[in-house]
């Protein structure tokens, strides 16, 4: 790392630079500064084998359930990370000894934004990624899944040995690689891991890591938080897999998903086996949507989509066709347009114990009997909350499955209520799918394959 210094004796009080010292450089200057002019010198270190990576202090150490594990508590409401690397300067005026700690910044020049200081981060010699970060492995299936191990060069690595591992949970290690050969800076390999669904019984974590000769191992990935009125934060984490196995059927195959406030849905619909499309208004209005088997859309999708409203008619003409369609929750105070083809209202209800008991108010109805029957075991291992944003006042067209309540708390009937409508469905659903599927919660993932065949189109 090429550092740049720049002292300054502005005031011109006869300031003396004694020395400069930073990490492994340790230079004695024992020079007077003229006034007002600039002493300028640049110097490249290297940051020591043995230095640890930039993290911030609260994710130093595994987080405990609910709150950040700090040992020292000294650095709890310190809003930023503890710097990488300082500069201390040490200058004699009028005969006192003075010293001057410096943090060492990424100073560089934005057209738009002008002079830009950032934190300097230090790195692994590699970043370990992968892909997807949850892989189902249907039970009935016998064709193998396969993920991704993606490692990225942060400097010129040469080895006589690469080595790069799956672990997956306490049962085996693959070793993927084992030869010599060169990866240039920011370059990256890939490779990919394929896993018999049979060979998973229980849900397993696969952590990825790589080594290069007997260097310390790389299994940390790299985030960054950014936002123009404070500094980036830059953190590591473990981009482990998850491997889910699942007893899961689906009927149906396309979906149309309606975007929102952003989620990870579609893409845990397309690990179940789903085609989806993603619909903005463009789609919307050029689309027939009668080729979807299931349209569904995405949280929050009616607070944040003004033109929700506008294709109110065409959606229920669908669904009078034969469609159906899954409106997950939107917040109560700012919903842009009518979901559902008879009344009901959206209220601040929520279960937030994740373990509450779940009460089936219909199990005879399809929704908790096809393809897969819904049991008690499904709301098992749910995290952070069951739903939020009920339906209330219903009309009478309105079934409603579930039963739930908070401890203390007066029961709830609104999380899951579903209405036909001519020939097809309207589902509006405030349970967090958009928490378990992320989870890799099986039974969330059954309960929505489901709803999704509540038309019964096409069977798979």
């Amino acid at each position: 790392m090429r550092l740049n210094f720049s002292i300054n004796d502005r005031l011109g009080v006869g300031a003396k630079l004694e020395f400069v010292r930073v990490e492994n450089f340790d230079s004695s200057f024992r020079v007077t500064l003229a006034p007002n002019r600039n002493v300028n010198f640049t110097k490249t270190i290297k940051a020591a084998p043995s230095m640890p990576v930039s993290q911030p202090y609260w994710l130093q150490k595994p987080m405990e359930e609910g709150h950040f594990n700090v040992s020292n508590q000294q650095l709890i409401g310190q809003p930023d990370i503890e710097p990488s690397f300082k500069a201390l300067f040490d200058l004699t005026i009028a005969g006192q000894e003075f010293f001057f700690e410096k943090i060492v910044k990424y100073k560089y020049v934005d057209q738009v934004r002008g002079e830009q200081n950032q934190p300097v981060t230090v790195v692994p010699r590699a970043l370990v990624y992968t892909n997807p970060e949850l892989v189902l492995l249907k039970k009935t299936e016998n064709e193998k899944k396969s993920f991704a191990i993606q490692i990225v060069a942060n400097t010129n690595i040469d080895y006589k040995k690469e080595q790069v591992y799956a672990e997956i949970g306490t049962k085996h290690v693959v070793s993927l690689k084992d030869s010599s050969g060169r990866v240039a800076k920011n370059a990256t390999q890939q490779f990919q891991v394929s896993v018999d669904p049979k060979s998973i019984d229980d849900i397993e974590k696969v952590i990825p890591s790589v080594r290069f000769d007997s260097s310390a191992l790389n299994y940390m990935a790299l985030a960054t938080v950014k936002y123009e009125h404070i500094p980036f934060i830059n953190y590591f984490y473990t981009d482990w897999v998850k491997l889910v196995p699942i007893n899961l059927k689906i009927y149906n195959k396309r979906i149309g998903y309606i975007v929102g406030a952003g989620d990870k849905i579609p893409e845990a619909l397309e690990e179940m086996g789903y085609d989806v499309t993603l619909l903005t208004e463009k789609e919307l209005a050029r689309n027939n949507l009668q080729q979807y088997d299931a349209i569904i859309t995405g949280v929050r999708a009616f607070n944040t989509n003004d033109w929700m409203n506008k294709y109110y008619d065409k959606l229920m003409k669908y669904v009078e066709n034969g469609g159906n369609y899954i409106v997950q929750y939107s917040q109560a105070n700012n919903i842009r347009g009518k979901m559902g083809p008879y009344n009901f209202s959206v209220v601040n209800k929520r279960i937030t114990d994740e373990n509450a008991k779940v009460t089936f108010l219909k199990p005879e109805h399809p929704v908790l009997n096809f393809p897969n029957k819904i049991t008690q075991d499904d709301f098992k291992d749910w995290v952070q909350e069951r739903s939020i944003y009920h339906a209330d006042r219903l009309d009478s067209n309105f079934q409603t499955i579930l039963r739930m309540n908070d401890p203390g708390e007066q029961p709830d009937d609104g999380a899951l209520v579903i209405a036909k409508y001519g020939k097809g469905y309207f589902t509006y659903t405030s349970l967090v799918f958009f928490r378990q599927l992320p989870s890799g919660v099986p039974g969330a993932y059954r309960l929505l394959a489901n709803i999704i065949a509540l038309n019964r189109k096409k069977e798979l």
